[in-house]
């Protein structure tokens, strides 16, 4: 017994026919007529009574036809299941996201994954600094990455999509927001909160060599591993921060940002995942976020 027989013996049940069901399968009379027989000779039970104008089915063989249009059913699933598998339309993935990306990035993008890909489970992971995402990638704990490449590894595949300029964020009554765009040197004698050296942030080393190019000395009074920590300790007025652009999506009353106009500096953005994964889904995801970064507006 194959699909075959299954799909011979539910066609012959559903047109009463032999000949309409030959017809239906595109194949011979004869050869259909001959494969029900051995079908049947198999299961040693009579399924269909034939007579000159007319099959009728025995009720052994309602009882098999039931069952033959649930396997096919099944076989169908399971094939349409492998193909999208394979066409990487199913499977789960945890996707991380440094600060600016959370709240510049991750809304469209989480909406745009979920209409391309609504077959795969995706969760997010804000607010994470690019070295915890590289060390999460590397131990399985996300699948995909969207964090500075200066925190990627060997081990990594990397793809640049952006290059964020810096703002300064300040409180609103701070006296530099009364400029419309301010320089690295204008930032002397102000109080800074800055991502923490601690957890090894990318930005606290993109701040200090910005600074000390400008010839500043960095006065840093807080050090936070979040943006949104970040951001809020300047609404409160206990600093400014230097961060990228994109994190101006993020608005609180009594915070403004401002252009940092000297020195041009960025800081990139990237995509990224484990050299050793190739699952279909993975890939066709990181190719969905290569196309939507450089469409997406650095600010709301």
């Amino acid at each position: 017994m194959d699909l075959r027989h299954l799909r011979y013996f539910v066609a012959v049940a559903e047109e009463r026919h032999f000949g309409r069901a030959a017809e239906r399968l595109r194949m011979a009379q004869p050869p259909l007529s001959q494969a029900i027989r051995r079908l049947e000779g198999e299961l040693g039970v009579e399924l269909l009574r034939r007579t000159t104008r007319r099959v009728d089915l025995t009720e052994a063989g309602r009882a098999y036809l039931e069952r033959a249009h649930a396997i096919l059913a099944e076989v169908d699933e399971a094939a349409d299941l492998a193909r999208r598998v394979a066409a990487g339309g199913v499977g789960r993935l945890a996707i991380g996201c440094v600060g600016s990306a959370t709240y510049s990035l991750l809304p469209a993008l989480s909406r745009h994954l979920s209409t391309e890909l609504p077959g795969v489970d995706f969760s997010f992971r804000g607010e994470m600094l690019a070295p915890d995402q590289a060390e999460a990638l590397r131990v399985g704990a996300i699948d995909v990455a969207l964090l500075r490449p200066s925190a990627a590894g060997p081990s990594l595949v990397t793809h640049l999509l952006r290059h964020d300029p810096l703002v300064v964020a300040l409180p609103a009554d701070h006296v530099l927001a009364r400029r419309r765009r301010l320089r690295a040197a204008d930032l002397a004698g102000t109080d800074l909160i800055v991502h923490s050296a601690d957890r090894r942030s990318t930005m606290y080393d993109v701040v200090l060599r910005v600074l000390r190019d400008a010839g500043v000395e960095a006065r840093i009074r807080h050090e936070v591993g979040e943006t949104s920590t970040l951001v809020t300790l300047v609404a409160g007025g206990l600093g400014a921060a230097v961060v990228p652009e994109p994190v101006s999506a993020l608005t609180l009353p009594g915070v403004v940002y401002r252009p940092l106009v000297q020195p041009t500096t960025t800081v990139a953005l990237a995509v990224a995942h484990r050299a050793d994964r190739a699952e279909p889904h993975l890939l066709r995801t990181v190719e969905i976020i290569r196309h939507l970064v450089p469409t997406a507006p650095a600010t709301p």
